[in-house]
């Protein structure tokens, strides 16, 4: 037992001492590790200091210099507005004079009575031949265009009115125009009868429509469809119309005037968005009508007046007042907007509103999809008497109101006749035009003429064949409806870059969310490149202006552009627009020797400021990965930051023995050539302004 306790004891104050030499050693470890930590924060201070006092220096610097950089800023941007101004105004007198001297028996749109001659003459004409109406329906279609830029730019309502009542005359006519070649074409439908069916088949193709006509003439019970196999159309019949005196018509519109009667008839006024920017001397530089009149009159105002600077006496609210001067110089002048030369009159479209006992009825929202491939009218007509030929006498029942719809689906007085009352669906098939792609499979809608609206309801049995772009369904009814795609289906973009070419010239590149494409910019010139052919082989490589890139590039199914109903169906990176706007009227002054790209960093640099590559750069060839560097633009100033696209983290640390300055093209100035300087005071003003506008139409900053 004394053994035992012996040992015990002995073990206890072994323990005991291994126990204080651990603890001894975790304080000194402790005691260490707190002064290596006191060692670290007390460098981090030093270093933070350092580079407070760094930042105060080249603070007091950009101070000193602010008022100059501002001033060249203010001025590179006036002297290429009013340059382009001057332009814009020539271009205009010159087109004005050529519409003039065309003396092609078109009348001038901006003349109303010219308009009311010509709408008048052309509705008594009795002329039928469908060639001779066909060609005045194309002189009244280019009618409609220029009536549609008069409206756009229309600043008095009285004006607006004037033209919007112009344009739907016009689009009545031409519908009615294509009613009169239908009825004489059916008149004598058993003329033309095939030998074969013993019906009456016809094509017309026409510069801007496509009219196959049927006529049931044979009355064959077996008969249930045709297709008119060299246009890529065709219908289907329930067998109870195989046996009816009807006639059928496909008329494809290669336009399309329902979707902007929709928008006529629905259209809601929307306040302006900050979020909608435009390039200087658009054609939507106009006041916002209604609001404060203080308020409007100071957002027309491009800059602060002489009198405003000089009782500023305070230096920071000079160089705040100073900085707003160049942030609103072009974004304050003009009602801010998206498109380039507020192109496409039909961009500002609503959803239609929701009416009462609409419940169930699924109403196209028309900021959401938008119709492509013009418009499909699938109509059914009551067969007009056919003559008859006695002894070389011709005898034809003349009817007085003209062609008749033949209503569908069909009741009959027998009540117990159920099948007059059963609604078989009519079919039809189209092979969608090789000048539009569908990035996704095509939405279908009906028109709803009651409501003057697009529906998609009342269609069944939908299928599409991607090989042979062939689009087949069921309808209710014989109705008109359209090829839909969501407008916004390839935003955001996942990336962008803008790279000169030399001889001013660049290389704008987006790669949307489904489909890249690449636009060379020359002068006021614009070309579409992409990889992606099928769809896009009428536009690809042909040189046009900015708006009618932006147009056709629409009606082709490929929008990268955006506009006041984007922010509803995009997710955006939340930027104060004025900063953003700053940011592409200095990218667009550089762009004939910088190149600019998009950073990942820019989703994580908070609202008010901006994060994006640039670099300069002259090779035609991509821009090597190493040459980027990173800068980061304020309100106030732009720095050139030490991170780097591969950096784990995102810091405002700026780069070593860099400067910062109260514009972005100064900052950029330091890294670059005497010769890349003096190239970008050379750029020609269209040149400039083409790529502000495109920047401005697809706002990389906040859609990325």
């Amino acid at each position: 037992m004394r053994k035992s306790s012996k040992k015990k004891t002995k073990t206890s104050k072994a323990q005991k001492e291994k126990r204080q030499k651990e603890e001894e050693e975790r304080r000194l470890r402790e005691e260490e590790e707190a002064r290596l930590q006191a060692e670290k924060e007390e460098q981090e201070r030093l270093h933070r200091e350092k580079k407070e006092r760094e930042l105060e220096l080249l603070a007091i610097k950009d101070r000193e210099r602010r008022e100059g950089e501002l001033n060249e800023l203010q001025s590179l941007l006036e002297q290429n507005h009013a340059a382009v101004t001057r332009w814009k105004t020539e271009a205009a007198e010159m087109a004005k004079w050529e519409r003039y001297m065309r003396c092609d028996g078109s009348p001038d749109p901006a003349v109303q009575r010219d308009i009311n001659t010509f709408i008048t003459l052309w509705r008594d004409d009795p002329e039928v031949d469908h060639t001779l109406v066909l060609k005045q329906c194309n002189i009244a279609l280019q009618l409609i265009e220029e009536l549609e830029v008069l409206l756009r730019d229309a600043t008095v309502p009285q004006e607006a009115q004037k033209y919007q009542e112009a344009i739907i005359q016009l689009q009545e006519l031409i519908q009615h125009k294509h009613h009169v070649i239908t009825e004489e074409i059916l008149k004598r439908a058993s003329e033309s009868a095939d030998t074969n069916t013993g019906n009456m088949q016809v094509v017309i193709n026409g510069d801007n429509i496509t009219m196959c006509l049927w006529a049931n003439i044979c009355k064959n019970p077996r008969f249930n469809g045709l297709n008119f196999e060299e246009v890529g159309l065709g219908f289907e019949l329930p067998k109870q119309l195989a046996s009816r005196d009807i006639a059928v018509r496909i008329l494809h519109t290669r336009y399309d005037h329902l979707s902007s009667l929709s928008r006529m008839t629905h259209l809601r006024i929307h306040a302006p968005s900050q979020r909608f920017l435009a390039a200087p001397g658009d054609a939507s530089e106009q006041r916002e009508e209604g609001g404060d009149g203080e308020a409007n009159e100071d957002e027309s105002r491009p800059q602060i007046t002489e009198e405003e600077t000089q009782s500023i006496q305070d230096s920071e609210t000079r160089e705040r007042a100073a900085s707003r001067q160049t942030s609103r110089t072009s974004a304050q002048q003009t009602q801010v907007q998206t498109q380039i030369e507020a192109l496409g009159a039909e961009l500002d479209s609503t959803s239609c509103v929701q009416l009462p006992g609409d419940e169930g009825v699924q109403v196209v929202d028309l900021t959401r999809y938008t119709p492509l491939c013009g418009v499909f009218f699938y109509d059914a007509f009551i067969l007009p008497p056919q003559a008859h030929h006695v002894k070389g006498w011709e005898s034809r029942q003349l009817l007085d109101d003209g062609l008749h719809a033949f209503t569908y689906p069909v009741e009959t007085q027998n009540p117990d006749d159920s099948q007059g009352f059963t609604c078989v669906p009519v079919g039809v098939s189209v092979t969608l035009p090789d000048s539009v792609v569908f990035l996704k499979t095509p939405q279908v809608a009906r028109w709803d003429a009651a409501g003057k609206r697009w529906r998609m309801d009342g269609i069944t049995d939908i299928s599409y064949e991607e090989t042979d772009a062939k689009l087949l369904l069921k309808m209710d009814s014989f109705q008109a409806f359209v090829a839909m795609q969501e407008t916004y289906a390839n935003l955001p973009l996942r990336s962008w870059e803008l790279r000169p070419l030399g001889e001013n010239s660049a290389l704008f590149t987006v790669s949307g969310a489904l489909i890249s494409v690449s636009i060379t910019i020359q002068g006021n010139q614009c070309m579409l490149l992409s990889e992606q052919e099928n769809g896009l082989s009428h536009l690809l490589g042909k040189w046009m202006s900015g708006p009618a890139l932006q147009t056709a590039m629409l009606n082709a199914g490929i929008n990268i552009f955006v506009n006041e109903h984007t922010d509803k169906h995009v997710g955006a990176i939340k930027k104060d627009p004025f900063s953003e706007h700053a940011a592409y009227q200095q990218m667009a002054l550089f762009a004939s020797d910088c190149a600019f790209s998009w950073s990942k960093w820019n989703a994580e640099c908070g609202a008010e400021s901006l994060v994006m590559q640039a670099c300069e750069h002259q090779d035609p060839d991509p821009v090597p990965e190493d040459s980027w560097s990173l800068y980061l633009l304020g309100a106030q100033r732009s720095q050139k930051l030490e991170v780097t696209e591969r950096s784990e983290a995102f810091s405002t640390d700026h780069y070593p023995e860099s400067e910062v300055h109260s514009t972005f093209i100064h900052m950029l100035q330091d890294s670059m050539s005497a010769a890349g300087i003096a190239r970008t005071r050379e750029s020609p003003h269209l040149f400039v302004h083409t790529v502000q506008s495109l920047l401005c139409a697809t706002r990389p900053l906040i859609y990325s």
